[in-house]
């Protein structure tokens, strides 16, 4: 690199999931989601919420990026986001710091941000829980991260092997995190309806006691039996 960065670097302009949209996703179960995707979309499984009796979120991302050891693009994010966002936040999968503390999650948390998601650590768990508001990360560590930069907002990221961009939909619980790109939403929510239905039907079929499927049944009866 021939010269330094910018300590803080802004990408605007981003398109914005329509608020009745965004709303047709609350409550929805991430493990649906995931299927109503082809199986992908969950960020990785160390991506985890700080409390998980507080995890439930649906909002549109706002991505960061913030280099290993350092906050700069967490605090441009938080300048940065409107009320109702989720700030995406990669760090590299970087472990030694944290990026987020209680501090910034209690100024995100005033903002109205509805969520805080990242693939690097936190600390002050305690009073991240005591916030309110939903964080998600890779785990804890007390370590303090620098603020020398340099930090991007707005451009894509990929966090937990996960692609995304400002304005994609997120939704959390307790399991995990599911990111549904903004040009598939639509396509995503017909899908959702459906896998609500058949696995309401699943459920219905377990409770009064099957104990396999067609396709189970379908997988045994093509197997290759050795010995008697």
């Amino acid at each position: 690199m021939l010269d330094n960065p910018p300590m803080l670097t802004i990408h605007r302009g981003h398109a914005r999931p329509d608020a009745a949209l965004i709303e047709a996703f609350r409550g929805a179960q991430t493990s649906h989601l995931v299927d109503a995707m082809e199986g992908r979309g969950a960020l990785d499984y160390r991506v985890k919420p700080m409390d998980p009796a507080n995890a439930a979120f649906v909002g549109p991302a706002l991505t960061a990026l913030a280099y290993p050891a350092d906050v700069v693009g967490v605090y441009g994010a938080l300048a940065e986001a409107q009320p109702g966002d989720v700030v995406m936040v990669a760090n590299d999968g970087y472990t030694a710091t944290a990026v987020v503390g209680d501090i910034v999650a209690g100024m995100m948390k005033n903002k109205g941000i509805a969520a805080f998601v990242t693939d690097g650590v936190a600390r002050d768990r305690a009073g991240i829980v005591a916030a309110g508001m939903p964080l998600f990360a890779a785990g804890i560590v007390p370590n303090s991260p620098a603020a020398n930069g340099p930090g991007v907002v707005g451009a894509p990221v990929t966090i937990g092997g996960v692609s995304v961009r400002s304005g994609d939909i997120v939704v959390g619980d307790a399991d995990g995190v599911v990111v549904i790109p903004h040009d598939q939403a639509a396509m995503v929510l017909q899908r959702l309806a459906a896998i609500r239905v058949a696995e309401t039907q699943a459920i219905a079929r377990v409770e009064a006691g099957v104990t396999d499927t067609d396709r189970i049944r379908a997988i045994m009866a093509s197997a290759r039996i050795i010995g008697p």
